[in-house]
């Protein structure tokens, strides 16, 4: 009986930053996280929610910049200088100019661009009301899924990993890791949340889930790289930090077969209007 292939390790380095109004200075940090990335021999580089420009009291349409602006362009640029593969949050223009667009980007190890998801459960939660200055997703939308390195990574952002459809709709649609790129808010008990969803997350969908937040003010940070078995295997604390992993496809194969409940289920995931 012949062996089955394997499934590949893919690197990826997860770049927890510190995200200022300063888009300037943001796109130079960003150009030192690829280069270490490109350092480490990455495949994938993962970059928080709103790595284009951030405040913690709130993001709108005054950190906006099209596709073909300085942030996306940079990003499409150290792709294709280091063949690092990214996924990155930015702030894309509304349909009007008192809102923009909470959206996730991934740019290919050649600089193309290979999808972009625009976040669907705006945080309009905890005191926080986002859809002030944001307008969501459509919930219909197609997933985005990327291939990296033979492996499927599904995008969501932030908020929505307190949803588990979304987690669940990205791996009907292939999805074997999901990244969460976040700006998670700090708060009572929200360290505690964001963990305890990520692990849930990968339990249930048997899928790795990489967790990627920013440090600083008002964000708790804690980035973490859960196994799909639930294990933790990379954590950080609330401070900058780039480390680097390898996500395992046999392992993860290995956790599919010992515990098919994606098979077993009995329901599906229907977007609601």
């Amino acid at each position: 009986m012949s062996k089955p292939p394997e499934r590949p390790a893919v690197r990826v380095t997860v770049a927890q930053l510190e995200v200022s109004n300063d888009h300037g200075t943001n796109r130079e940090i960003i150009g030192d996280a690829f280069k270490l990335a490109a350092g480490r021999r990455s495949d994938l580089l993962v970059l928080p929610e709103y790595a284009s420009g951030f405040d913690p009291r709130g993001v709108g349409p005054e950190h906006a910049e099209p596709l073909d602006g300085y942030f996306v362009t940079m990003l499409r640029e150290r792709a294709a200088k280091t063949g690092v593969a990214v996924l990155a949050g930015t702030t894309l223009p509304g349909p009007d100019p008192q809102h923009g667009v909470n959206a996730i980007v991934a740019v290919d190890g050649s600089g193309a661009i290979a999808g972009l998801y625009r976040k669907v459960h705006l945080y309009d939660a905890f005191g926080q009301h986002e859809s002030d200055r944001l307008v969501a997703g459509p919930a219909d939308a197609p997933p985005l899924v990327v291939e990296v390195g033979g492996l499927s990574f599904g995008v969501m952002t932030c908020y929505d990993l307190r949803f588990p459809e979304s987690a669940r709709r990205l791996v009907d649609a292939g999805a074997q890791v999901i990244v969460v790129p976040a700006a998670w808010a700090d708060g009572e008990l929200k360290a505690m949340h964001w963990r305890a969803l990520a692990v849930a997350r990968a339990i249930e969908n048997t899928s790795t889930v990489i967790g990627v937040g920013q440090a600083g003010r008002g964000v708790v940070g804690r980035s973490l790289v859960v196994g799909p078995d639930g294990v933790v295997g990379l954590e950080f604390d609330e401070r900058p930090n780039i480390r680097t992993v390898d996500i395992d496809g046999d392992a993860l194969l290995e956790v599919r077969l010992r515990n098919p409940s994606l098979a077993n289920r009995r329901y599906r995931v229907v977007p609601s209007s």
